[in-house]
């Protein structure tokens, strides 16, 4: 089993940063992937990005490329979603995942952290 709590969500206005933090515990994973994931009132689950934990290659939504960036901290179990230059539009709950293949979509993940509600105003 894998336990995942996220933190640093919050409400910030248009153009601001936010860093969302994952702390892993349990067992190890070198072989999978971490993942954040948002899910918008009335909305399915989408794909944010994704980190190789084996070799740290990161993969980003193209909503977000650009303006996010994901990077781990193995000696610590964490990952981390910088978000930079924030617009309404991401206003949404915020998942870590941790599993993958597939990276892109929710089936693709075993674990699932409580989420994060990230809320960016006009």
């Amino acid at each position: 089993q894998v336990q995942l709590v996220e933190s640093g969500g919050g409400l910030v206005q248009t153009g601001s940063s936010l860093r969302l933090s994952c702390v892993a515990s349990g067992r190890t994973f070198s072989s999978y992937y971490m993942g954040w994931f948002r899910q918008a009132p009335g909305k399915r689950r989408e794909f944010v990005a994704t980190i190789s934990w084996s070799d740290g290659k990161p993969y980003y939504a193209d909503s977000v490329k650009g303006r996010f960036t994901i990077s781990k901290e193995s000696a610590n179990n964490t990952a981390y979603l910088q978000m930079d230059r924030l617009k309404p539009e991401d206003t949404a709950v915020y998942y870590c995942a941790a599993g993958g293949p597939p990276i892109s979509i929710v089936e693709g993940y075993d674990y699932w952290g409580q989420g994060t509600q990230v809320t960016v105003s006009s």
